[in-house]
């Protein structure tokens, strides 16, 4: 028997959560990547007593809570059945419970050596990926034996669970633009070699010829970046700024860069920018649901971990 854990940011559930969140993410060296612990500390702190008050009525919106834990739930139950006898499956989020101390605890209660992490990113950032990684195998120390999934955004089940989810949205209909939305990071953190923009890229490209083999037809199909805060530069173009160029077309969305629907998706996507799309116009808007707890996904995952 081994242990699969998938790994992923966690959500917050409560507003004392979302401050747990938002503490532990800009304490993340990772995340604001100055050498000083305490001049982090001392930023990170900050950041959440000027944004947690409005951070929270984001998550009011959406009823409450992120919808990532629940959704990661389901994922786990189908993946024990799939793979029970072979797997113990669990879950380590890297801002919220469960983290990996728990997670470990547990494989350990069964007495369990081997580990096979699956972080649930499909492309590698130094944000999310590696942040991930680090944090579980340090908790873990040389105790097990562990083996990593690698990124697995050229996955072909994976792929056609995406695709899925996109032709589920365009219901036949050919006159959609379709918009791949990555979130965004700054310029300088992919000047530093993070692979994640090239990546997004690449996926973006799978995609178009799958799609295309498949006869599934766009007006066009094109990348952009969400969630810019802050005056630095990020990468380009936003969606906000991608958005204006659809007065009176009809788009399709789908988040590239998430493989379970979270506040950036059900509350960004789905509330904020289709503000923006009624703001400048649009005929249409549509966000796909991430691939979640997908029988597709189910069937990447298995392929991947045996």
């Amino acid at each position: 028997m081994k242990a699969l854990v998938l790994l992923n940011m966690g959500g917050a559930r409560s507003k004392e959560e979302l401050k747990i969140f938002l503490h532990n993410m800009f304490n993340d060296k990772n995340i604001l990547t100055m050498k000083s612990k305490k001049l982090r500390s001392i930023i990170a702190s900050f950041i959440v007593s000027s944004r947690l008050d409005e951070a929270w009525k984001n998550y009011e919106a959406i009823g409450g809570e992120s919808p990532l834990h629940k959704l990661t739930d389901n994922l786990v139950v189908k993946l024990q059945k799939e793979l029970d006898g072979e797997y113990f499956v669990t879950t380590a989020m890297r801002y919220t419970e469960p983290f990996s101390s728990e997670a470990l605890d547990k494989i350990k209660e069964k007495n369990i050596k081997d580990i096979v992490l699956l972080p649930l990113y499909p492309q590698y950032s130094t944000t999310t990926t590696k942040s991930s990684l680090e944090d579980f195998i340090e908790l873990a120390q040389s105790n097990f034996n562990i083996t990593i999934i690698e990124p697995f955004f050229k996955n072909e089940l994976f792929n056609d669970a995406i695709c899925d989810e996109i032709i589920k949205a365009r219901e036949n209909q050919d006159d959609y633009y379709l918009i791949f939305s990555a979130h965004g990071l700054p310029q300088k953190i992919i000047k530093k070699g993070d692979p994640y923009q090239s990546q997004i890229e690449e996926h973006v490209e799978i995609l178009k010829t799958k799609l295309s083999k498949m006869g599934v037809k766009f007006e066009g199909i094109h990348l952009a970046y969400q969630s810019k805060v802050g005056p630095m530069k990020w990468i380009e173009p936003s969606l906000d700024y991608m958005l204006t160029h659809f007065k009176d077309k009809k788009v399709i969305i789908y988040p590239i860069a998430f493989i379970i629907d979270n506040s950036e998706t059900v509350f960004e996507l789905d509330i904020e920018y289709r503000e923006l799309s009624e703001e400048f116009g649009l005929k249409e808007y549509k966000v796909c649901r991430c691939v979640n707890d997908n029988d597709t996904f189910i069937e990447a995952i298995k392929q991947m971990v045996r």
